[in-house]
């Protein structure tokens, strides 16, 4: 049996966790891989919605089990508060939920560190979440970090002590003023609760649940335009969120992946700085802002708003080995009469049909093709043959230029209004 992996090919934001949670039935296991509660996925059913930031999205299913990976930054305190949310439903959830021992945990002095390092960038800074996500993989890949196997151990108050007197020496430099002592008693009563869940050894466990013909279905955060090595460096997440990054984060290895399903938005959207070729800083930009509620679930800022990128959506398929596209919020196009589709670039002067190394406004120039939209509601649509032609052209044309099949396509937020072609 293979580990399947479901990851955004955009800058987050795409309704991962609502295609988490349809597929979750299919699945046994569902895996988070890599970066930690700077993600927000959506779920909504039963009228209600659902915003999960650290725990997998297949928390609501009976019979799944969700395991946080390795590659995973735990935030005690933000974990907790997600894990008190959950006891307003029904369900043991404890009892479906594992930490790997070796994920990472976020410190209330990674967070301060994070927040010096982002004022001091003034008009140029990244847009960070300001979770801490940033330094604790610094602490990480510098071999300073405190892991989740480490709050088992008799000396970890001595660990913790020593890696925040460092943080404290660093936060020096930047003069920012910080208050860590009124952060520490809620982060240490939320790491007495993290011992009352059950801990394992991930990797092992995930070996054997593949010996076991378990079907495990990998859960990236944020999307391919954001991950550390492809995305738009640097105004990147600090993590590898493409289908690489699944097999680093959980400790499966390449030949054990199976289907990776590549989930996109109709449009494009963006969060925080950086570049955005097709952005559109206009009413069209505000109306889809409007139409799909482009308000971020993590941090509430308004999403920036463009047109489908191909090229870079192309890029992202590449750098996956995407399987199968899965294509969100087809329902915010509806009213426009016209739809545009970035083809290529014009960069340095010269057209380009691919993601080059700088996609910066000053560099790049989007060039688009124009398609005919549609007017109808098709939020209650459900079956391929009920949608209308102009979105079905719309599919075809996209599933032509990628060469990969869009075989899910969601018109609107709850888990009824997703179509399976």
């Amino acid at each position: 049996m293979a580990v399947d992996i479901l990851l955004g090919l955009q800058w987050g934001d795409e309704g991962k966790g609502k295609i988490v949670d349809v597929l979750t039935r299919q699945y046994d296991i569902i895996a988070r891989f890599q970066g930690g509660p700077n993600a927000g996925h959506t779920l909504e059913f039963d009228g209600i919605k659902h915003v999960l930031h650290t725990i997998p999205s297949g928390i609501f299913h009976d019979e799944a089990l969700n395991i946080v990976g390795n590659g995973v930054v735990i935030d005690p305190v933000i974990f907790k508060r997600e894990m008190d949310e959950l006891k307003k439903f029904e369900g043991n959830f404890t009892e479906k939920l594992m930490l790997s021992r070796k994920a990472h945990l976020i410190l209330p002095s990674h967070r301060m560190l994070d927040a010096a390092s982002e004022a001091a960038k003034g008009n140029k800074k990244i847009g960070s979440t300001l979770k801490g996500i940033g330094p604790t993989y610094m602490d990480k890949t510098g071999r300073n970090g405190l892991r989740i196997g480490d709050i088992e151990l008799p000396d970890f108050k001595e660990r913790y002590n020593n890696l925040v007197a460092k943080h404290k020496e660093l936060i020096a430099l930047y003069d920012y003023e910080c208050d860590l002592d009124s952060m520490e008693k809620e982060w240490f009563e939320a790491i007495d609760f993290l011992k009352t869940l059950t801990l394992v050894d991930s990797e092992p466990y995930v070996h054997n649940a593949l010996r076991q013909n378990k079907k495990i279905l990998a859960e990236g955060a944020q999307g391919t335009l954001l991950d550390i090595d492809f995305g738009t460096y640097p105004f990147v997440t600090s993590s590898n969120t493409t289908a690489a990054g699944a097999c680093t984060g959980l400790g499966v290895a390449p030949n054990q992946i199976g289907e990776v399903f590549g989930i996109f938005k109709a449009y494009c959207t963006r969060v925080g700085s950086g570049p955005f070729p097709t952005e559109l800083n206009d009413k069209t930009g505000e109306d889809l802002r409007a139409a799909g509620h482009e308000f971020g679930a993590t941090t509430g800022r308004p999403r920036r708003c463009g047109w489908l990128d191909l090229p870079a959506l192309k890029y992202a398929i590449d750098i996956n080995g995407v399987t199968q596209l899965f294509m969100m919020k087809a329902d915010v196009l509806s009213g426009f009469d016209t739809i545009k589709v970035c083809t290529k670039y014009k960069y340095r002067g010269e057209e380009v049909d691919h993601l080059p190394y700088k996609i910066e406004d000053h560099l790049v120039e989007p060039i688009y093709e124009e398609l005919p939209g549609w007017s109808e509601d098709i939020t209650k649509v459900k079956s391929v043959d009920e949608m209308p032609a102009s979105l079905r052209s719309y599919i075809e044309y996209i599933e032509k230029h990628t060469g990969v099949p869009v075989k899910v396509v969601s018109v609107g937020p709850d888990r009824t209004q997703t179509i399976h072609r």
